[in-house]
């Protein structure tokens, strides 16, 4: 696929003086679709690392701000799709459309990296009501420059890295239009050069976070979203400062926020079969199986105790435990 084909946070021809200046300086790397630098211990793909930089550079955090964080496949489009619907939720809202039958989870809750300062450090946030609500792929500590002293929260949703591997795979495929080869993706995971990697060290920084901060930093597990999604929810609404009534919990109100999040429901929906982000990625590709231990049906043994090996390393001594 050609450059001008990719969507626009994945190219490299939106960069400013200074980023070419700071980039010629940086570590470098390739992969499948193009440069990668490593900026703060994390790879970009340049344009990328510009939104990035123009964030540090201009963002202003509010009080009331959240921002949902995530390594890429990592179950995003979930978190996204719940926290939108549990403020929706405390509104009187009387029309029949639900706003996610509107819109995306990803046109609501947009990445402050790949999406509003892709362009400029000074994007028009007036759109956004209170709480705005964001999202991030970056690191936390990378995440913190501009949040100093802010209290604004911070939820981070962790996945087994091995099914992390196989969606990032089916995923790629779709956006190039072609079958990537599974072995490099792997390989690329498992040396930690790869767009927001490592994967441990994007992991390990939210959930010492967590440890340190747990009235600021949420650590979930998809894992457990799946098992107990009604407990992670109620969860979630607590962290967020709109938990449940006793009322609600009652009437099957958690019950149906649940559904209404469901990817078989978020799935069959208009909006995500025919539309597109605004640089052109279709929103059906955010949408697969959704299921815990996929990786099974791809991988070989040894490519699962590789990984696991290397996890076990890298977590060593972190008290976080799959």
């Amino acid at each position: 696929m050609k450059e001008k084909e990719l969507p626009l946070h994945l190219r490299e021809d939106n960069l400013s003086e200074e980023t070419k200046t700071l980039i010629s300086s940086l570590p470098l790397s390739k992969d499948v679709i193009g440069n990668l630098y490593n900026y703060k211990g994390c790879w970009y793909y340049p344009n990328t690392l510009q939104g990035v930089l123009n964030f540090e550079k201009g963002f202003k955090p509010q009080e009331t701000d959240i921002i949902l964080a995530s390594f890429p496949k990592s179950g995003t489009t979930w978190l996204k799709a719940l926290t939108i619907a549990l403020f929706e939720r405390l509104k009187n809202d009387t029309s029949s459309d639900h706003v996610l039958q509107t819109d995306n989870p990803h046109g609501l809750v947009p990445f402050l990296e790949m999406s509003l300062y892709l362009k400029s450090s000074t994007p028009d946030l007036s759109k956004f009501s209170s709480p705005r609500v964001f999202s991030t792929h970056m690191p936390l500590h990378t995440l913190q420059l501009p949040l100093t002293d802010s209290p604004c929260k911070i939820v981070y949703v962790c996945r087994n890295v091995k099914d992390v591997l196989v969606s990032l795979w089916h995923f790629r495929c779709a956006h190039l239009k072609k079958e990537v080869d599974m072995e490099s993706l792997f390989e690329s995971l498992c040396s930690g050069v790869g767009s927001f990697g490592p994967i441990w060290e994007n992991v390990l920084s939210y959930w010492r976070g967590s440890l340190e901060d747990p009235k600021k930093v949420l650590f979930m597990r998809y894992e457990e979203m799946k098992s107990e999604p009604n407990a992670q929810v109620k969860r979630l609404a607590e962290f967020l400062g709109c938990p449940f009534t006793e009322e609600e919990k009652e009437d099957g109100s958690v019950d149906k926020l649940v559904e209404l999040c469901s990817l078989r429901n978020l799935s069959s929906m208009e909006i995500n079969n025919s539309g597109k982000t605004f640089n052109s990625v279709p929103y059906s590709t955010f949408f697969r199986k959704g299921e815990v231990g996929d990786f099974k049906n791809h991988l070989t043994p040894e490519m699962e105790n590789k990984i696991d090996m290397i996890i076990q390393e890298k977590y060593n001594g972190s008290g976080l435990k799959f």
